[in-house]
Parts: structure tokens; sequence; C-alpha cells
């Protein structure tokens, strides 16, 4: 567990995919059910923490462990809660908790479109690596696909 400016970061819970639920429909237009977010909690190559404002999940991020990368599957905060570093710190975990495995890289896939995340993830050293045309089956929008070296 982890503490900054009054926000809790901690391994994510069954208690808590209800409010993770509520923020993933509130950030992404086909957003993940709680049935996913609970596979995902019994998924062993899974990964996930939250950012808590008291009792109240205010973000979430989460990772898949494949043999010695990882990559990141989403990440989200409440949009009342944005711009207070919370994602930062939570990418920021993501890679400290990486690099304790000893894991040699990370990847994500972000929509073109979103210039916020992919300044976010440029600021940690993830560098572009290509394209997946059509990614985002809703709206057919590209997703460029990102890897840091660890």
């Amino acid at each position: 567990m982890y503490e900054k400016d009054g926000i809790t970061f901690r391994k994510m819970d069954f208690k808590d995919v209800d409010g993770v639920v509520q923020i993933e429909s509130l950030s992404f237009s086909a957003p993940w059910t709680a049935a996913m977010f609970n596979e995902e909690l019994n998924n062993p190559i899974a990964y996930y923490i939250v950012a808590a404002d008291g009792e109240e999940v205010v973000g979430y991020a989460g990772m898949w462990l494949i043999i010695d990368e990882a990559h990141i599957t989403n990440i989200a905060v409440d949009p009342r809660y944005r711009r207070r570093n919370i994602a930062t710190t939570m990418i920021r975990l993501l890679i400290e908790k990486a690099r304790e495995m000893n894991l040699r890289a990370m990847t994500l896939e972000v929509r073109t479109g979103n210039f916020q995340a992919i300044e976010l993830y440029k600021r940690f050293g993830f560098k572009t690596e290509g394209c997946r045309k059509g990614y985002y089956r809703e709206d057919g929008e590209d997703a460029l696909i990102m890897w840091l070296t660890l």
C-alpha cells in the first residue's frame, strides 16, 4: 500500500469492482463489465491496483504479466479526480512492480487521438513502435503500440 496526497494506492480486491466499473463506464465507449474485472482478479497473470479516497475507488490500472513482459491493459481515473497525478502515480507503481519482477519491458495500446495519455506515457519513456489499424471496434480508431524497456 502507498499513500500520496490523501489518496491510497493498493492492490485491487473484489470489493472494488463496482467502483472500478463505474469509472470504466465514465471513461470508455466500450467499457469492461463487472464480470470481466472479476475474471481479471482470478487471472494468475493479471495485476491490478486501485486509487482510493477513503473507501471510494477513484482510479484503477492493470497489467498482464506475460513471460518477461508486462502489458498494461487499462488505466482510468474518475473524471472528478483527474489532473491530480493519480494516473501518473499508478503508472509509476506498475513500472515499479514490473521491475521488482525483473521483467524486461512493458507495452500498451493507446488511441491515436488520446494525446494526453500518449504524452503521459512518453514522460515515462514509452516509445511508439507501431500502429494497429482499426484496433478499437466501436469506432475503428487506430491504436499506437508503445513500449518501454525496463
